[in-house]
């Protein structure tokens, strides 16, 4: 698949410049996370993608859903073809600024949060910092993960949640964090006073979990 993406270049590029991968939510757009670009580092190179497929309002998911059915409510194979879909991306990108031993990041957020889980932990070589906020871990999207510690262990989480969040349950986004400790990931899980949202705190508590 050829996803459409937003780009922002630093003004060096080499072959260890860090690239920030950012995947937004169901019903959401490429140039939602992208408003984070004016506060993470400038010498990063950050990619933000659009979901392949059309919802309502003009905006995009990685996958539909079916609110009404709650055992099958994520279209699997969807999920599996944008996973596939990210992958390429992020190594077209990679082969043409020529970063070949750098570090990658992911940042997601609802939907793309859910994506962020499985592509880190079957992927864990190829990624270093990921950011989950306000989502869960899919178990059909999980079926592949690695569980060698060994092979886990250069991957840092931040997980965050809304405590009023009504579209993905706070307890939803613990059992998450819960799945990371049985892994023995490093992980940090935050839950801020806010709906399903990124509020102030939570973005701060990001910035400073990617800049660190």
């Amino acid at each position: 698949m050829d996803f459409k993406y937003l780009i922002r270049e630093p003004e060096t590029i080499t072959s260890s410049t860090p690239l920030l991968i950012l995947l937004h939510g169901y019903g959401s757009n490429e140039e939602d996370l992208f408003s984070f670009v004016p506060t993470l580092p400038a010498d990063w190179l950050v990619v933000s993608i659009r979901a392949p497929l059309s919802t309502d309002f003009e905006g995009f998911s990685w996958y539909d859903i079916d609110f009404n059915d709650l055992e099958n409510r994520v279209d699997v194979p969807q999920a599996k073809e944008s996973i596939k879909g990210i992958l390429e991306t992020i190594l077209r990108v990679s082969n043409q600024y020529g970063l070949s031993d750098n570090k990658t990041h992911l940042c997601g957020f609802s939907q793309g949060g859910i994506l962020s889980y499985a592509l880190a932990l079957e992927n864990p070589e190829l990624f270093s910092k990921v950011a989950c906020m306000s989502c869960y871990a899919e178990e059909k999207l999980l079926e592949n993960i690695v569980k060698d510690k060994k092979k886990l262990e250069n991957l840092r989480f931040f997980v965050s949640h809304g405590t009023d969040d009504v579209v993905i349950p706070l307890e939803e986004g613990r059992k998450a964090a819960e799945m990371l400790y049985d892994l023995s990931c490093y992980f940090s899980f935050r839950e801020y006073m806010s709906g399903h949202s990124v509020n102030q705190k939570n973005y701060m508590d990001l910035m400073n979990f990617l800049l660190k």
